[in-house]
């Protein structure tokens, strides 16, 4: 009996091929997004999982409820990893990374070899105890407890030693030697960007300032005993971090630490500060999740619109099925077999289509996803369940339609009157309505990212980043002789200006904060430190607004002067910009915390973005400080540009001949802060323009079926002379009602949905309302040119071929 099933399905399909081929494109195209994107989500959901006893390893961050509501840091002080080792007995071990510049390059030398690496971590020895990762050579057991140690990860083994063992040979780290103890093998879904590991006391961090309870430079994990509490765990950490921050009453912050489990970090921390951990967004893969159901349910109404356009057409088939015996049961699975026919057709296409695409998927993503069915039985499994899902989901509706046919009126006469199933005409225009809804929502999103990006890209951000050249400095000599090193390269003929600090837009930056003196007391304040030099001010064109900028003409400037910036005069109580010129400031200083660095104010600067718009203006200090200064910024003009920069070079080669120079320009910097914008734009088009294609495929559907239903009238109106235009605006009008009230559903929808993303940025665009107005107006001339065909179609039909059983 399914053999037989399966013959008449296919029969029937290839019988109606134009159907066939309209359903098969819009299923393959739906089934194919879902595969890619579930592959991607699939592989998100991945990350750390791979960790033996990932289960008890926490992260430590911390919310700053005294700075803005919502302001989190994945850094924290070091005493929050030995007050968890040594006061919290849920604890069994601790592992505290330096926060370091992950992504900036170290130069690794190895015999006549050199190259720069990236994926530096300065740890305790407890690293590969937390995260146990496997290891290819050596072993982990006491593998960072060596000063001069350092562990590797095979592919960095690779790329300095070859296919060799390299335990227990030298490698020297920005001209620092160290002993290979261990080489770990790479995963690729590991969080931290890990190439690799020295001890923690290769840093040579003073004893006193690991007890600082304001430094905020350490990612902390922790593992738990088996069986512990983690919400335990986490209410002792937070009575003795008050406790001691109450007690100190010297730090700005107030602090109020979790417990963050480990297979959440990746996707769960896309709005934490100083995190340079690789990150992902929990919000993004359910867009993406949300998007696949969308176009797999617009792709089944499809089917289900279609199959009912056809469903006339077939009246007498199952007028005659019925007169010779079948059940209706019968006839529903012959119509579902159809159904599951034509879906595993469509997913043959699909997994050959997604095979196609994921090489340029993974090259957009940076992933290295994997979909091959002949070494993983699973996907099999998943497609057929896949296949069934569909195919029922699709045909069910139809199947009833169909099956409901009485074969006494649909056998003696040409019309066919519709049954109890075929009469709930609302269902049919409710999945057109549904479809368009789906769209509408697509076009709104895309349209208000694509303006959310371009703000981000094009927004004003108070300073100049053009044609600004930007690099580390590298040795001692270039260290120690920064003045004559920038003095050369102002003898350029294409430099403009020339600056060395710490604190550049798009770069590190201090967070420590300021001590104000007021009413005789000292209040700490949380601020952003930028460490500049003479020329930051002229060489970012920043506006200064009041006062003045730093100049080597006032002797007192490097060592008792300090600027602002706007949001700081509101958040200091200075009340203008004025009024700030001449108040003290004092500062902790670096190479002496328990000393104070005592200024003025001598000038406030306009606002300037120097991190993303994600985050809010800081309240921001500016002051000379030659002991943090380790980046360059060389403003350039356009003409000869590569000539200038050929300039810097040789310059740079005769003050650090050992290093090679790698730059980046200050504006290319600040594309890569919205990196994941842009990819979700790009994705964000492609997904709309395959909903609103396979909507329109639906609506071609309908579009069939009103023109089936009403050929006879038709037939009459032309008779009585109706004119073309108005047969075709009589078909059309309905469906461009079903096109606005999708617009209405999908209106608040959209603008509740795109509120709450926008909301993730500091600075954003207010939403605007044309782009609604324009998404709907999209939806109704592709429903109108998408309806016009079959419109066109049945006004110019000969009325006598309509009419002639009449």
């Amino acid at each position: 009996m399914f053999r037989n099933y399966l013959k008449t399905a296919y029969r029937n399909l290839f019988r109606h091929k134009a159907f066939t081929l309209i359903n098969i494109a819009g299923l393959t195209l739906g089934l194919t997004a879902c595969l890619l994107i579930g592959l991607f989500i699939y592989d998100e959901l991945q990350y750390d999982k791979f960790l033996p006893e990932g289960d008890r390893v926490y992260r430590v961050y911390n919310d700053i409820s005294a700075q803005e509501a919502g302001t989190v840091l994945a850094a924290v002080p070091p005493m929050f990893g030995t007050t968890l080792e040594e006061s919290v007995p849920e604890v069994e071990t601790v592992v505290r990374i330096l926060m370091q510049q992950f992504d900036a390059n170290n130069l690794v030398e190895v015999g006549e070899k050199s190259i720069y690496e990236k994926g530096r971590f300065y740890s305790d020895p407890e690293f590969f105890n937390v995260f146990q990762l496997p290891f290819k050579y050596g072993s982990p057991e006491k593998a960072l407890v060596d000063p001069s140690s350092i562990v590797i990860s095979d592919a960095f083994a690779e790329r300095v030693f070859g296919d060799i063992d390299p335990v227990g040979k030298e490698l020297t780290v920005n001209k620092q030697p160290f002993i290979v103890r261990g080489v770990f093998s790479t995963e690729e879904r590991f969080h931290l960007p890990v190439n690799f590991v020295l001890p923690l006391a290769a840093a040579e961090i003073p004893a006193e300032r690991m007890k600082n309870w304001g430094w905020q430079q350490f990612y902390t994990y922790v593992k738990l005993k088996e069986g512990a509490n983690a919400n335990a765990a986490e209410a002792k950490l937070r009575g003795i971090v008050a406790k001691q921050i109450d007690e100190a009453r010297n730090e700005p912050f107030k602090y109020l630490p979790f417990l963050q489990p480990l297979n959440e970090v990746y996707l769960y921390s896309a709005g934490f500060k100083h995190d340079q951990s690789i990150k992902g967004n929990i919000t993004y893969v359910k867009a993406l999740g949300i998007i696949a159901i969308f176009i797999l349910l617009i792709a089944c109404f499809n089917f289900v619109n279609l199959a009912t356009a056809k469903s006339l057409q077939r009246a007498k088939e199952v007028g005659v099925r019925k007169a010779v015996g079948a059940s209706r049961s019968q006839l529903v699975v012959q119509f579902l077999s159809e159904t599951v026919l034509l879906t595993l057709i469509s997913i043959i296409f699909a997994t050959a289509l997604t095979s196609l695409l994921l090489p340029a998927l993974n090259s957009f993503t940076g992933k290295e996803m994997v979909f091959n069915i002949f070494t993983n039985p699973s996907y099999v499994l998943l497609l057929l369940a896949l296949t069934l899902v569909v195919g029922i989901l699709a045909g069910f509706y139809p199947a009833l339609v169909l099956s409901g046919f009485k074969p006494v009126k649909v056998l003696k006469s040409a019309v066919v009157v519709d049954t109890k199933f075929g009469r709930i005409q609302w269902l049919r225009q409710g999945l057109i309505v549904v479809q368009f809804a789906l769209s509408i929502f697509l076009i709104i999103c895309a349209a208000v990212v694509f303006k959310q990006v371009a703000y981000l890209h094009n927004k004003d951000l108070g300073f100049n980043k053009e044609q600004i050249m930007f690099f580390q400095m590298r040795g001692d000599n270039m260290f120690g002789n920064y003045e004559t090193f920038k003095s050369e390269l102002l003898k350029g003929k294409g430099i403009k200006d020339v600056s060395i600090g710490y604190g550049f837009p798009g770069d590190a930056t201090a967070g420590d904060g300021v001590i104000v003196p007021k009413d005789g007391e000292k209040i700490r304040q949380s601020t952003a430190m930028l460490m500049v030099d003479f020329d930051y001010i002229n060489t970012l064109d920043v506006k200064v607004v009041a006062g003045r900028p730093f100049s080597k003409d006032y002797k007192t400037d490097a060592d008792h002067a300090f600027m602002i910036n706007e949001t700081a005069v509101r958040e200091l109580g200075y009340g203008s910009p004025e009024k700030a010129i001449g108040q003290s400031l004092l500062w902790p200083r670096w190479d002496a915390p328990d000393s104070l660095k005592e200024g003025k104010i001598i000038g406030v600067v306009k606002d300037f973005h120097f991190k993303s718009l994600y985050d809010k203006m800081d309240p921001t200090v500016l002051q000379i400080y030659p002991g943090a200064y380790w980046k360059v910024a060389v403003k350039m003009d356009t003409e000869n540009l590569a000539g200038t920069i050929n300039y810097v070079k040789g310059v740079w080669d005769k003050f650090s001949p050992d290093y090679p120079i790698e730059y980046i320009f200050m504006d290319d910097n600040f594309q890569k802060m919205y990196k994941a914008e842009d990819k979700l734009k790009s994705l964000l088009s492609i997904f709309t323009l395959i909903a609103i294609f396979v909507a329109c495929l639906g609506l071609f559907g309908l579009a069939a079926y009103s023109a089936e239903r009403r050929k006879k009238e038709i037939g009459i109106r032309k008779v009585l002379g109706a004119e073309t235009s108005s047969i075709v605006t009589l078909l059309s009008k309905d469906f461009l009602i079903l096109v606005l009230v999708a617009a209405l559903i999908a209106f608040p929808l959209a603008w509740y949905a795109m509120g709450l993303w926008l909301q993730n940025f500091a600075y954003r665009i207010d939403m605007p309302v044309w782009v609604f107005l324009v998404a709907a107006l999209i939806a109704a001339v592709v429903a109108f040119l998408t309806i016009s065909y079959q419109a066109l179609k049945a006004a110019t039909a000969n009325p006598v071929t309509n009419l002639r059983f009449e």
